[in-house]
């Protein structure tokens, strides 16, 4: 090697190593369903489920399996806020989904609960919801026509 090729060498590697950083920095590791909830639910409805009633948001627990029961319901989960604005594959929303329900549901949760998958994901969030709160208040009454509560929800 003589001594004008080491500058290039040393750029070429140091552009590698740039090119291999952007790379493994653009590619997200698969994280734990919980680890999800962590870091993209937790804030809002707390690392119990509790939600804020103050703040507007529902309380997961012994509430939340209730919306899995039927296509209505787990089309309306796939539009809450945290669900459409939460940055996480289709994948990893069905994980977090599972989750949610599975942690929080209680006896809301029904005995024949059927998983959310990656494919089901991907049909409910192409179906259309204009308004997210309408939906939820018939939801709610629905399912209160059938005896089965749901969490406060304060909004108009």
């Amino acid at each position: 090697m003589t001594s004008g090729s080491a500058p290039v060498l040393v750029g070429v590697a140091l552009v590698a190593g740039l090119i291999a950083g952007s790379v493994a920095i653009a590619e997200t590791p698969h994280r734990q369903p919980r680890t999800n909830f962590i870091l993209r639910c937790v804030g809002c409805h707390g690392m119990d489920g509790a939600g804020s009633e103050k703040g507007g948001i529902p309380d997961f627990r012994n509430y939340v399996g209730a919306f899995s029961r039927d296509e209505a319901g787990r089309t309306y989960v796939m539009h809450v806020p945290g669900v459409v604005n939460g940055g996480l594959s289709n994948a990893e929303i069905a994980e977090v989904m599972n989750y949610v329900m599975t942690t929080f549901g209680g006896p809301s949760l029904p005995e024949d609960y059927r998983p959310f998958d990656k494919a089901e994901v991907d049909r409910l969030r192409a179906v259309p919801v204009k308004d997210v709160v309408a939906l939820r208040r018939e939801l709610a009454a629905s399912l209160a026509e059938q005896g089965i509560a749901t969490a406060g929800y304060p909004w108009p």
